[in-house]
């Protein structure tokens, strides 16, 4: 992989030499690689296919939590954060100890793997949020909630520079990797000052389909706003809000 330099940026391919965009820069690489029959057919590449198939797995077990989060996500996400999930899907199905290789899945291995995944690395919920607070799942009554009691957000709040105001965010979520389908519940608080003016004790409850054998996750984050001429504005477009899994209950 090369780096392009120079005024005219170029994309396409010439000759052997594909050039593209990425959010690194303009890059070229040389075209090349194995054939994609011979992939899909030789004895030699069986471990690549197995390999392959739970990548594929795992990617679609990512989108659909991305899809079930989606509300949230819309303003609480970084550019990478696909591939960081994928990832973190990769580790939950090579934690499958009952499925042979290449047929691994979510649903076998560890889906607590995915507790304290953070959807936006340039502003994660442990250097946002000092505030103590818990979260519980009651799989019978199909609840997960998050609790905090009273605090000062000044102190316990690290806000981006700007901030005048601040929200508490939070989704519960039932998900049938297999079937793709889900369940989301969402609750928050208001728009809240950011000052030393002490909360109320918060409770978020969401609710999803009560006494489910689904994996339940619960997300927990923060939207920053400024206060200008008495209207509310998201701050920077969100970059700096934080989204966290901070509750996971693999399912029976």
């Amino acid at each position: 992989m090369a780096r392009q330099k120079g005024i005219i940026k170029l994309k396409g391919t010439i000759g052997d030499i594909t050039f593209y965009k990425t959010q690194d820069g303009h890059l070229a690489r040389e075209k090349g690689g194995i054939d994609a029959s011979r992939i899909a057919n030789d004895p030699a590449f069986q471990r690549t296919r197995e390999n392959g198939s739970e990548f594929g797995r795992a990617g679609k077990a990512g989108k659909i939590l991305r899809i079930a989060l989606r509300p949230l996500m819309l303003n609480s996400a970084d550019g990478r954060m696909v591939s960081r999930l994928t990832q973190t899907m990769m580790k939950v199905i090579q934690a499958d100890a009952v499925s042979v290789r290449g047929q691994r899945n979510v649903i076998d291995g560890e889906v607590e793997l995915l507790m304290g995944f953070e959807f936006n690395i340039r502003g994660k919920l442990g250097t946002s949020l000092f505030a103590p607070f818990t979260s519980t799942i009651d799989r019978v009554a199909g609840t997960l909630a998050i609790d905090l009691a009273p605090f000062v957000p000044i102190n316990m709040i690290a806000a981006p520079t700007g901030t005048t105001h601040f929200k508490i965010v939070s989704g519960g979520v039932e998900i049938d990797f297999e079937q793709e389908t889900f369940v989301l519940s969402q609750s928050a608080t208001g728009i809240l000052p950011w000052d030393a003016t002490t909360t109320a004790a918060i409770n978020l409850s969401n609710t999803v389909t009560a006494n489910s054998t689904k994996p339940l996750l619960l997300g927990l984050g923060i939207e920053f706003f400024q206060q200008l001429n008495g209207e509310m504005y998201p701050l920077k477009n969100g970059a700096f809000n934080p989204l966290s899994i901070v509750a996971v209950d693999g399912g029976v």
